[in-house]
Protein backbone atom coordinates (compact mmCIF):
# COMPACT_ATOMS: atom_id res chain seq x y z
CA UNK A 1 0.00 0.00 0.00
CA UNK A 2 1.63 3.56 -1.15
CA UNK A 3 0.30 6.40 0.70
CA UNK A 4 -0.51 9.70 -0.72
CA UNK A 5 -2.33 11.32 1.62
CA UNK A 6 -2.05 11.75 5.29
CA UNK A 7 -4.46 13.48 7.76
CA UNK A 8 -3.65 14.64 11.16
CA UNK A 9 -6.40 15.43 14.09
CA UNK A 10 -4.76 17.38 16.44
CA UNK A 11 -2.38 20.73 15.45
CA UNK A 12 -0.52 20.80 18.90
CA UNK A 13 2.81 19.88 19.76
CA UNK A 14 3.21 16.87 18.69
CA UNK A 15 0.65 17.03 15.56
CA UNK A 16 1.87 20.37 14.21
CA UNK A 17 5.85 19.39 14.16
CA UNK A 18 5.44 16.14 13.61
CA UNK A 19 3.38 16.74 10.06
CA UNK A 20 5.51 19.15 9.42
CA UNK A 21 8.64 17.33 9.06
CA UNK A 22 7.13 13.97 7.24
CA UNK A 23 5.37 16.79 5.13
CA UNK A 24 9.32 18.46 4.51
CA UNK A 25 10.97 14.96 3.96
CA UNK A 26 7.91 13.30 1.86
CA UNK A 27 6.61 15.70 -0.82
CA UNK A 28 4.97 13.15 -2.71
CA UNK A 29 2.61 12.83 0.42
CA UNK A 30 -0.27 15.53 0.79
CA UNK A 31 -0.20 15.86 4.90
CA UNK A 32 -3.20 18.31 6.30
CA UNK A 33 -3.13 18.90 9.94
CA UNK A 34 -6.79 19.82 11.40
CA UNK A 35 -8.26 21.27 14.39
CA UNK A 36 -11.15 22.74 15.83
CA UNK A 37 -9.50 25.66 17.60
CA UNK A 38 -10.06 28.32 14.33
CA UNK A 39 -7.10 30.80 16.24
CA UNK A 40 -4.71 27.52 16.56
CA UNK A 41 -4.94 26.95 12.85
CA UNK A 42 -4.98 30.72 11.68
CA UNK A 43 -1.62 30.92 13.40
CA UNK A 44 -0.58 27.98 12.06
CA UNK A 45 -1.24 29.63 8.77
CA UNK A 46 -0.23 33.04 9.54
CA UNK A 47 2.03 34.31 6.32
CA UNK A 48 4.84 35.21 8.92
CA UNK A 49 6.36 31.86 9.99
CA UNK A 50 7.53 33.67 13.40
CA UNK A 51 3.48 33.79 14.58
CA UNK A 52 2.96 29.65 14.37
CA UNK A 53 1.54 28.74 17.26
CA UNK A 54 4.22 27.10 18.87
CA UNK A 55 8.09 27.31 19.16
CA UNK A 56 10.44 25.12 18.42
CA UNK A 57 13.89 26.22 17.35
CA UNK A 58 13.86 25.56 13.30
CA UNK A 59 9.82 24.65 13.07
CA UNK A 60 9.30 27.79 11.09
CA UNK A 61 11.99 27.10 8.30
CA UNK A 62 10.21 23.50 8.01
CA UNK A 63 6.73 24.99 7.93
CA UNK A 64 7.95 27.79 5.46
CA UNK A 65 9.24 25.33 3.07
CA UNK A 66 6.72 22.81 3.08
CA UNK A 67 3.36 24.83 3.72
CA UNK A 68 1.18 25.12 0.33
CA UNK A 69 3.09 22.60 -1.51
CA UNK A 70 1.91 19.36 0.07
CA UNK A 71 1.75 20.93 3.74
CA UNK A 72 -2.05 22.05 5.00
CA UNK A 73 -3.39 23.64 7.99
CA UNK A 74 -7.71 23.25 8.14
CA UNK A 75 -10.71 23.13 10.35
CA UNK A 76 -12.30 20.84 7.71
CA UNK A 77 -12.07 17.93 9.71
CA UNK A 78 -14.43 15.66 8.11
CA UNK A 79 -12.77 16.53 4.31
CA UNK A 80 -9.51 15.65 5.61
CA UNK A 81 -10.37 12.15 7.15
CA UNK A 82 -12.27 11.34 3.95
CA UNK A 83 -9.66 11.89 1.90
CA UNK A 84 -6.99 10.29 4.10
CA UNK A 85 -5.60 6.45 3.64
CA UNK A 86 -3.92 7.03 6.98
CA UNK A 87 -4.80 8.65 9.78
CA UNK A 88 -3.05 10.24 12.84
CA UNK A 89 -4.57 10.73 16.14
CA UNK A 90 -2.86 13.80 18.03
CA UNK A 91 -4.85 14.79 20.60
CA UNK A 92 -4.77 16.09 23.93
CA UNK A 93 -5.09 13.32 26.56
CA UNK A 94 -5.35 15.15 30.11
CA UNK A 95 -5.08 12.92 33.68
CA UNK A 96 -8.98 12.83 34.48
CA UNK A 97 -10.11 15.55 36.87
CA UNK A 98 -13.19 13.39 37.90
CA UNK A 99 -14.79 10.29 38.43
CA UNK A 100 -12.66 6.78 38.61
CA UNK A 101 -8.86 7.39 38.38
CA UNK A 102 -9.88 11.05 39.03
CA UNK A 103 -6.11 12.55 39.29
CA UNK A 104 -3.77 9.90 37.81
CA UNK A 105 -5.42 7.61 35.07
CA UNK A 106 -5.59 9.66 31.24
CA UNK A 107 -9.02 10.73 30.74
CA UNK A 108 -9.47 9.36 26.91
CA UNK A 109 -12.47 11.06 25.93
CA UNK A 110 -11.09 13.25 23.06
CA UNK A 111 -9.87 9.93 21.95
CA UNK A 112 -13.00 8.39 21.59
CA UNK A 113 -14.25 11.23 19.62
CA UNK A 114 -11.81 10.97 17.30
CA UNK A 115 -12.66 7.42 16.79
CA UNK A 116 -16.40 7.98 16.69
CA UNK A 117 -15.72 10.81 13.86
CA UNK A 118 -13.44 8.50 11.95
CA UNK A 119 -15.94 5.96 12.12
CA UNK A 120 -19.39 8.28 10.70
CA UNK A 121 -17.07 9.76 7.53
CA UNK A 122 -14.93 6.62 6.39
CA UNK A 123 -16.32 5.77 3.36
CA UNK A 124 -13.11 3.49 2.55
CA UNK A 125 -10.22 1.33 4.23
CA UNK A 126 -8.23 3.34 6.81
CA UNK A 127 -4.66 3.07 8.97
CA UNK A 128 -5.33 5.12 12.05
CA UNK A 129 -2.20 5.96 14.32
CA UNK A 130 -2.38 6.50 18.31
CA UNK A 131 0.36 9.28 18.23
CA UNK A 132 -1.17 11.03 21.42
CA UNK A 133 0.38 9.36 24.69
CA UNK A 134 -2.52 6.54 25.43
CA UNK A 135 -2.78 3.57 28.33
CA UNK A 136 -1.90 0.42 27.27
CA UNK A 137 -4.70 -1.25 25.89
CA UNK A 138 -6.34 2.06 23.96
CA UNK A 139 -6.21 0.72 21.10
CA UNK A 140 -8.39 -2.48 21.39
CA UNK A 141 -11.10 0.09 22.56
CA UNK A 142 -10.35 2.23 19.37
CA UNK A 143 -10.79 -0.72 16.96
CA UNK A 144 -14.00 -1.56 19.04
CA UNK A 145 -15.93 2.03 18.33
CA UNK A 146 -14.21 1.47 14.18
CA UNK A 147 -15.09 -2.16 13.67
CA UNK A 148 -18.65 -1.90 14.97
CA UNK A 149 -19.54 1.06 12.49
CA UNK A 150 -21.83 -1.64 10.21
CA UNK A 151 -20.66 -0.12 7.02
CA UNK A 152 -17.90 -2.51 5.72
CA UNK A 153 -14.89 -0.43 6.30
CA UNK A 154 -11.49 -2.03 7.40
CA UNK A 155 -9.41 -0.25 10.19
CA UNK A 156 -6.03 -0.61 10.83
CA UNK A 157 -4.80 0.67 14.71
CA UNK A 158 -1.11 1.12 14.73
CA UNK A 159 0.53 2.81 17.51
CA UNK A 160 3.38 5.29 16.48
CA UNK A 161 3.98 6.68 20.16
CA UNK A 162 6.13 10.29 19.88
CA UNK A 163 9.89 10.22 21.80
CA UNK A 164 10.43 14.54 21.12
CA UNK A 165 11.89 16.36 23.38
CA UNK A 166 10.30 20.07 24.06
CA UNK A 167 13.22 23.00 23.00
CA UNK A 168 15.06 20.02 20.20
CA UNK A 169 11.83 18.54 18.43
CA UNK A 170 12.86 19.29 14.97
CA UNK A 171 16.30 18.01 15.49
CA UNK A 172 14.45 14.88 17.27
CA UNK A 173 11.99 14.14 14.71
CA UNK A 174 14.92 14.92 11.57
CA UNK A 175 17.05 12.67 13.62
CA UNK A 176 15.44 10.01 15.93
CA UNK A 177 17.21 7.51 17.91
CA UNK A 178 14.11 5.28 16.97
CA UNK A 179 10.72 5.57 15.21
CA UNK A 180 8.61 2.91 17.06
CA UNK A 181 5.74 1.06 15.25
CA UNK A 182 2.84 -1.20 16.92
CA UNK A 183 0.44 -3.02 15.15
CA UNK A 184 -1.90 -6.24 14.65
CA UNK A 185 0.42 -9.72 14.16
CA UNK A 186 -1.77 -10.50 11.07
CA UNK A 187 -1.10 -10.72 7.77
CA UNK A 188 -3.28 -6.79 7.26
CA UNK A 189 -1.24 -5.82 10.27
CA UNK A 190 1.69 -6.44 9.07
CA UNK A 191 0.54 -4.34 5.59
CA UNK A 192 -0.13 -1.78 7.83
CA UNK A 193 2.92 -1.45 9.42
CA UNK A 194 4.85 -1.39 6.03
CA UNK A 195 2.83 1.52 5.07
CA UNK A 196 3.96 3.42 7.87
CA UNK A 197 7.21 2.21 7.93
CA UNK A 198 7.74 3.33 3.83
CA UNK A 199 6.67 6.87 4.81
CA UNK A 200 9.24 7.13 7.58
CA UNK A 201 11.94 5.55 5.55
CA UNK A 202 12.34 8.68 3.24
CA UNK A 203 14.70 10.18 5.62
CA UNK A 204 15.04 7.60 8.46
CA UNK A 205 17.68 4.70 8.67
CA UNK A 206 15.94 1.18 8.33
CA UNK A 207 17.54 0.02 11.59
CA UNK A 208 16.11 2.89 13.42
CA UNK A 209 12.66 1.55 12.31
CA UNK A 210 10.90 -0.79 15.01
CA UNK A 211 8.06 -3.17 14.95
CA UNK A 212 6.18 -4.11 17.43
CA UNK A 213 2.70 -5.74 18.60
CA UNK A 214 0.66 -2.41 19.34
CA UNK A 215 0.66 -3.62 22.76
CA UNK A 216 4.57 -3.15 23.63
CA UNK A 217 4.62 0.27 21.81
CA UNK A 218 2.12 1.73 23.81
CA UNK A 219 3.70 0.56 26.96
CA UNK A 220 6.71 1.40 25.58
CA UNK A 221 5.92 5.13 25.50
CA UNK A 222 5.31 5.36 29.44
CA UNK A 223 8.22 3.27 30.35
CA UNK A 224 10.85 5.87 28.38
CA UNK A 225 9.30 8.90 30.02
CA UNK A 226 8.74 7.05 33.21
CA UNK A 227 12.53 6.20 33.13
CA UNK A 228 13.28 9.76 32.36
CA UNK A 229 11.67 11.42 35.24
CA UNK A 230 12.55 8.71 37.59
CA UNK A 231 16.45 10.12 36.76
CA UNK A 232 15.69 13.07 37.63
CA UNK A 233 13.96 12.75 40.97
CA UNK A 234 17.00 10.62 41.55
CA UNK A 235 19.21 13.27 41.08
CA UNK A 236 16.94 15.79 42.70
CA UNK A 237 16.77 13.13 45.75
CA UNK A 238 20.55 13.78 46.28
CA UNK A 239 20.81 17.49 45.68
CA UNK A 240 18.48 17.81 49.17
CA UNK A 241 21.17 15.49 50.12
CA UNK A 242 24.50 17.31 48.96
CA UNK A 243 23.08 20.98 50.96
CA UNK A 244 23.14 18.78 54.11
CA UNK A 245 26.30 17.27 53.69
CA UNK A 246 28.91 19.67 51.50
CA UNK A 247 28.81 17.75 48.83
CA UNK A 248 28.25 19.83 45.08
CA UNK A 249 25.17 17.87 43.08
CA UNK A 250 27.23 19.05 40.22
CA UNK A 251 30.38 16.93 40.88
CA UNK A 252 28.43 14.26 41.97
CA UNK A 253 26.36 13.84 38.93
CA UNK A 254 29.64 14.69 36.46
CA UNK A 255 31.10 11.78 38.71
CA UNK A 256 28.26 9.23 38.05
CA UNK A 257 27.81 9.97 34.76
CA UNK A 258 30.93 9.15 33.62
CA UNK A 259 30.10 5.59 34.61
CA UNK A 260 28.80 4.38 30.62
CA UNK A 261 26.45 2.37 32.87
CA UNK A 262 24.76 5.08 33.83
CA UNK A 263 25.75 8.40 31.35
CA UNK A 264 25.22 12.26 31.91
CA UNK A 265 21.84 12.29 30.41
CA UNK A 266 19.55 13.71 32.28
CA UNK A 267 21.12 13.92 35.95
CA UNK A 268 20.78 18.00 35.94
CA UNK A 269 19.14 18.51 39.40
CA UNK A 270 17.01 21.79 39.26
CA UNK A 271 13.81 23.10 41.35
CA UNK A 272 11.71 19.83 38.92
CA UNK A 273 10.95 18.28 35.79
CA UNK A 274 8.02 19.91 34.17
CA UNK A 275 5.92 19.80 30.84
CA UNK A 276 3.33 17.85 29.44
CA UNK A 277 4.17 14.08 29.40
CA UNK A 278 6.28 12.54 32.54
CA UNK A 279 3.71 13.54 35.36
CA UNK A 280 0.80 12.83 33.75
CA UNK A 281 2.72 9.26 31.74
CA UNK A 282 3.50 8.24 35.15
CA UNK A 283 0.23 8.95 36.84
CA UNK A 284 -1.20 6.96 33.93
CA UNK A 285 1.58 4.14 34.72
CA UNK A 286 0.52 4.13 38.36
CA UNK A 287 -3.33 3.77 37.77
CA UNK A 288 -2.95 0.95 35.07
CA UNK A 289 -0.19 -1.33 38.00
CA UNK A 290 -3.55 -0.24 40.71
CA UNK A 291 -6.21 -1.63 38.46
CA UNK A 292 -4.08 -4.64 37.76
CA UNK A 293 -3.47 -5.07 41.41
CA UNK A 294 0.31 -4.58 41.42
CA UNK A 295 0.59 -2.13 44.28
CA UNK A 296 4.16 -2.48 45.10
CA UNK A 297 4.83 -1.42 41.34
CA UNK A 298 2.50 1.42 41.66
CA UNK A 299 4.47 2.81 44.69
CA UNK A 300 7.63 2.15 43.12
CA UNK A 301 6.77 4.68 39.97
CA UNK A 302 4.40 7.12 42.42
CA UNK A 303 7.99 8.18 44.32
CA UNK A 304 9.06 9.86 41.24
CA UNK A 305 6.39 12.35 41.11
CA UNK A 306 6.59 12.81 45.25
CA UNK A 307 10.10 13.40 44.77
CA UNK A 308 9.25 16.10 42.34
CA UNK A 309 6.41 17.63 43.76
CA UNK A 310 9.01 18.07 47.05
CA UNK A 311 11.48 19.74 45.13
CA UNK A 312 9.38 22.73 44.10
CA UNK A 313 7.86 22.58 47.84
CA UNK A 314 11.60 22.85 48.77
CA UNK A 315 12.65 25.45 47.10
CA UNK A 316 9.76 27.61 47.35
CA UNK A 317 10.35 27.06 50.99
CA UNK A 318 14.01 28.12 50.79
CA UNK A 319 12.72 31.35 49.70
CA UNK A 320 10.79 32.17 52.01
CA UNK A 321 13.25 30.78 54.98
CA UNK A 322 15.95 32.96 53.31
CA UNK A 323 14.14 35.65 53.21
CA UNK A 324 14.33 35.68 56.89
CA UNK A 325 10.96 33.67 56.68
CA UNK A 326 8.60 36.52 54.93
CA UNK A 327 8.21 37.61 51.52
CA UNK A 328 5.17 39.39 52.19
CA UNK A 329 4.84 42.47 50.05
CA UNK A 330 8.67 41.89 48.88
CA UNK A 331 9.14 41.68 45.15
CA UNK A 332 10.53 38.58 44.08
CA UNK A 333 11.93 38.88 40.23
CA UNK A 334 10.62 34.90 38.26
CA UNK A 335 13.42 34.68 35.46
CA UNK A 336 11.47 32.04 33.31
CA UNK A 337 7.84 30.75 33.04
CA UNK A 338 8.74 28.15 30.33
CA UNK A 339 9.00 24.36 32.11
CA UNK A 340 12.54 24.28 30.17
CA UNK A 341 14.01 26.68 27.78
CA UNK A 342 13.61 26.72 23.90
CA UNK A 343 9.95 26.22 24.24
CA UNK A 344 7.04 28.34 25.14
CA UNK A 345 5.19 25.01 26.95
CA UNK A 346 4.28 25.80 29.81
CA UNK A 347 2.21 22.69 31.18
CA UNK A 348 3.12 21.60 35.01
CA UNK A 349 6.32 24.28 34.74
CA UNK A 350 7.87 24.54 38.19
CA UNK A 351 7.30 28.37 38.48
CA UNK A 352 3.53 28.30 38.49
CA UNK A 353 3.76 26.03 41.66
CA UNK A 354 6.71 28.27 43.01
CA UNK A 355 4.70 30.37 42.50
CA UNK A 356 1.21 29.42 43.58
CA UNK A 357 3.28 29.02 46.93
CA UNK A 358 4.78 32.83 47.12
CA UNK A 359 1.68 34.03 46.48
CA UNK A 360 -0.24 32.60 49.77
CA UNK A 361 2.63 34.08 51.25
CA UNK A 362 1.83 37.54 49.87
CA UNK A 363 4.95 38.08 47.53
CA UNK A 364 5.09 40.05 45.38
CA UNK A 365 6.10 38.41 41.59
CA UNK A 366 7.27 40.12 38.69
CA UNK A 367 7.82 37.65 35.57
CA UNK A 368 10.18 37.66 32.25
CA UNK A 369 10.27 35.07 30.20
CA UNK A 370 10.95 35.43 26.65
CA UNK A 371 8.36 33.35 25.10
CA UNK A 372 5.31 32.85 27.35
CA UNK A 373 2.87 35.54 27.07
CA UNK A 374 1.97 37.12 30.55
CA UNK A 375 -2.07 35.60 29.90
CA UNK A 376 -0.66 32.31 29.65
CA UNK A 377 0.84 33.07 32.95
CA UNK A 378 -2.62 33.98 34.69
CA UNK A 379 -4.69 31.52 32.65
CA UNK A 380 -1.43 28.72 34.07
CA UNK A 381 -2.34 30.51 38.00
CA UNK A 382 -5.93 30.16 37.69
CA UNK A 383 -6.21 26.70 36.85
CA UNK A 384 -4.90 25.87 39.86
CA UNK A 385 -8.30 27.31 41.75
CA UNK A 386 -6.10 28.31 44.79
CA UNK A 387 -7.93 31.65 44.90
CA UNK A 388 -9.87 34.03 43.07
CA UNK A 389 -8.66 34.90 39.49
CA UNK A 390 -8.74 38.96 40.75
CA UNK A 391 -5.92 37.65 43.48
CA UNK A 392 -3.64 36.25 41.34
CA UNK A 393 -3.92 39.67 39.51
CA UNK A 394 -2.99 41.75 42.68
CA UNK A 395 0.11 39.97 43.16
CA UNK A 396 1.34 38.90 39.54
CA UNK A 397 2.72 40.89 36.84
CA UNK A 398 4.73 40.51 33.42
CA UNK A 399 8.00 42.95 32.42
CA UNK A 400 9.18 43.98 28.73
CA UNK A 401 12.66 42.62 30.01
CA UNK A 402 14.62 40.74 33.00
CA UNK A 403 16.47 43.81 33.92
CA UNK A 404 13.06 45.24 34.45
CA UNK A 405 11.48 42.33 36.12
CA UNK A 406 14.56 42.37 38.78
CA UNK A 407 14.67 46.30 39.59
CA UNK A 408 13.62 47.17 43.18
CA UNK A 409 13.69 43.07 44.13
CA UNK A 410 14.56 41.32 47.10
CA UNK A 411 15.40 38.02 45.37
CA UNK A 412 15.46 36.80 41.86
CA UNK A 413 14.57 32.90 41.36
CA UNK A 414 15.86 31.72 38.57
CA UNK A 415 12.93 28.93 37.01
CA UNK A 416 13.84 28.34 33.29
CA UNK A 417 17.52 27.43 32.18
CA UNK A 418 16.99 29.94 29.20
CA UNK A 419 20.70 30.34 27.53
CA UNK A 420 20.27 34.43 27.54
CA UNK A 421 19.98 34.56 31.50
CA UNK A 422 24.21 33.67 31.49
CA UNK A 423 24.65 37.04 29.39
CA UNK A 424 23.14 39.69 31.42
CA UNK A 425 25.27 42.21 32.90
CA UNK A 426 24.17 41.34 36.83
CA UNK A 427 26.40 43.74 38.48
CA UNK A 428 23.63 46.29 36.88
CA UNK A 429 21.27 43.90 37.84
CA UNK A 430 22.82 43.85 41.55
CA UNK A 431 22.87 47.86 41.41
CA UNK A 432 18.94 47.99 40.79
CA UNK A 433 18.09 45.59 43.89
CA UNK A 434 17.29 45.69 47.22
CA UNK A 435 19.94 44.81 49.68
CA UNK A 436 21.20 42.23 50.44
CA UNK A 437 20.23 41.18 46.98
CA UNK A 438 19.55 37.09 46.78
CA UNK A 439 19.31 34.65 43.53
CA UNK A 440 18.05 31.56 43.69
CA UNK A 441 18.96 29.11 40.86
CA UNK A 442 16.80 26.74 39.91
CA UNK A 443 18.15 25.47 37.11
CA UNK A 444 21.72 25.95 38.35
CA UNK A 445 23.02 27.75 35.26
CA UNK A 446 25.05 30.70 37.06
CA UNK A 447 28.62 30.61 37.91
CA UNK A 448 28.52 30.70 41.93
CA UNK A 449 31.58 32.04 42.01
CA UNK A 450 31.11 34.77 39.96
CA UNK A 451 27.81 35.56 41.79
CA UNK A 452 28.70 35.89 45.27
CA UNK A 453 31.85 38.33 44.01
CA UNK A 454 29.88 40.58 42.74
CA UNK A 455 27.60 40.82 45.86
CA UNK A 456 24.99 38.75 45.98
CA UNK A 457 23.92 36.16 48.35
CA UNK A 458 23.80 33.22 45.71
CA UNK A 459 21.60 29.85 46.63
CA UNK A 460 21.40 27.12 44.00
CA UNK A 461 20.50 23.43 43.73
CA UNK A 462 22.46 20.79 45.65
CA UNK A 463 25.08 23.10 46.92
Amino acid sequence: MTITKICCIGAGYVGGPTMAVIAQKCPHIQVTVVDLNQERIAAWNDADVNNIPIYEPGLDEVVQEARGRNLFFSTDVEKAIDEAEVIFISVNTPTKTYGKGKGMAADLKYIELCARQIAKIAKDNKIVVEKSTLPVRTAEAIKSILDHTGNGVQFQILSNPEFLAEGTAVNDLLFPDRILIGGDTAVEGQKAIQALVDVYANWVAPEKILTTNVWSSELSKLTANAFLAQRISSINAMSELCEQTGADVNEVARAIGMDSRIGPKFLKASVGFGGSCFQKDILNLVYIAKSYGLQEVADYWEQVIIMNDHQKRRFSSKIVQTLYNTVADKKIAFLGWAFKKDTNDTRESAAIYVADDLINEEAQLSVFDPKVPFKKVLADLDYLESRAPSQNQQHIRATASAYEACEKAHAIAILTEWDEFTTYDWQSIYNSMQKPAFVFDGRNILDADHMKAIGFVYHRIGM
